[in-house]
């Protein structure tokens, strides 16, 4: 690895910590959310995981700049530690192709990396914020997004044409669900009420395709835990609202094991 790899993450860091004492803003809801969530019992430990989960944001995005030049389809493998996540799980992500899938997460661990490493087991779908500037877009595509990785703006939703590709390509319909839901249902998160998207759990019961519950966190310069449980099933009966709080239950219990790669700063609870 070059230098520039090696360090990506604690050049990251390191940028976000001189920029920390100028977001008064952010660290405030930062510990404001990590206290009301009982994440720590005292305001200092609030203000170490914040801080903490402010550097990792910037560090992660550095190194996921990185990702597509040290991670290849020949070494993948190498750079991911499977022992946190449930064989069936593992199974039916990495070595089952033929399954149409979601993967749902959160802002949680190393999200931007993630779907480039998924894309060497099997074609990604993204649910994100397509970028209006096209300089912009191409460079996403051509340094970031590489492999079979479709991106899905999230302001046109999910399409018959997306829901045909998806099949058709067996896909990973990865959505982050930790983002504030304008329309949605009031759910708890982490223990506290948060409106929250519903569409990974009316996909699952329209369509009956499995669920996997988690996240990638980093545990050294390139290499990542996938942390998960058994996939989920959700049947036609099941109700929309009681299926997405399985699945906001199984992201805060992620959350809750590595908080410091949570990112705290958003404001995710709105209304409580």
């Amino acid at each position: 690895m070059t230098f520039l790899q090696r360090h990506a993450y604690g050049i990251g860091c390191g940028f976000a910590s001189v920029l920390w004492p100028f977001f008064r803003k952010r660290r405030r809801i930062a510990v404001e959310n990590v206290m009301r969530c009982g994440i720590a019992g005292d305001k200092a430990e609030a203000v170490r995981i914040a801080k903490a989960s402010w550097r990792h944001l910037a560090g992660h995005i550095a190194e996921a700049l990185f990702v597509p030049g040290v991670v290849n389809r020949e070494n993948w493998r190498e750079h991911l530690d499977l022992e946190c996540c449930a064989e069936k799980a593992r199974k039916l992500l990495l070595d089952t192709p033929e399954t149409p899938i979601l993967l749902v997460s959160a802002h949680h661990g190393v999200w931007e990396a993630a779907t480039n490493i998924l894309s060497f087991a099997r074609p990604m779908m993204a649910v994100a914020r397509v970028q209006n500037n096209k300089l912009v877009a191409k460079w996403m595509s051509k340094y970031h997004f590489r492999g079979p990785v479709t991106l899905i703006d999230k302001n046109h939703g999910f399409t018959a044409s997306v829901i045909r590709k998806w099949k058709e390509d067996r896909a990973a319909m990865t959505i982050l669900m930790d983002q504030h839901a304008w329309r949605g249902a009031l759910l708890k998160f982490l223990g506290r009420p948060a409106w929250t998207y519903t569409s990974a759990a009316r996909l699952a019961i329209r369509y009956g395709y499995p669920i996997v519950v988690g996240s990638f966190v980093r545990l050294a310069p390139y290499k990542y835990r996938l942390v998960g449980d058994d996939p989920i099933v959700f049947s036609k009966k099941d109700s929309v609202e009681a299926a997405t709080q399985v699945l906001n239950d199984r992201l805060s219990d992620c959350i809750r094991k590595y908080p410091e790669q949570y990112l705290w700063a958003h404001r995710r609870w709105r209304e409580d």
